[in-house]
């Protein structure tokens, strides 16, 4: 079984700070895979934004993998995995623009969500900040680039 847990911040305030995330694959509990990256900061840029688009790039890479295991998706945004549950509504632009986007990736795949607490989530969540910190880095060193894998 595949678990992916995701997680996403924004730093130093929310909303308008650096969003940024970060999502581990584990196949029976041992990582497989760990991506990271930062969406970008100022106007637009939430907790929400950052949350969405670590599950975002993590259903990107179950797709680009072919992964066609059971997949469990694990976060602490009760927020993102109630809306992706289809359990409270759709309504806000972000989930507009992100939860189609998301279910379409994983159209045809064996996917459960579940909320897990805080503490259930510690990679996700040093992942998102290790992403935060190569931004802030990379924007002081001028360089553009703001993601990695």
């Amino acid at each position: 079984m595949i678990t992916v847990y995701f997680d996403g911040l924004c730093y130093p305030k929310n909303p308008g700070g650096v969003a940024a995330y970060g999502y581990l694959v584990c196949r029976d509990k041992e990582p497989i895979w760990k991506g990271f990256g930062a969406v970008g900061e100022g106007r637009g840029m939430t907790n929400n934004v950052a949350e969405y688009e670590g599950l975002l790039a993590a259903a990107r890479w179950l797709n680009d993998e072919e992964i066609d295991e059971k997949i469990q998706i694990r976060g602490d945004s009760e927020l993102v995995i109630k809306q992706m549950k289809g359990e409270y509504r759709v309504n806000s632009a972000t989930s507009k623009r992100y939860v189609p986007q998301i279910k379409e990736l994983l159209v045809g795949k064996e996917v459960s969500f579940q909320w897990v607490p805080r503490e259930k989530n510690e990679e996700a969540d040093r992942l998102s900040r290790v992403a935060y910190e190569s931004y802030v880095r990379r924007k002081k060193s001028g360089s553009d680039s703001v993601s990695a894998n």
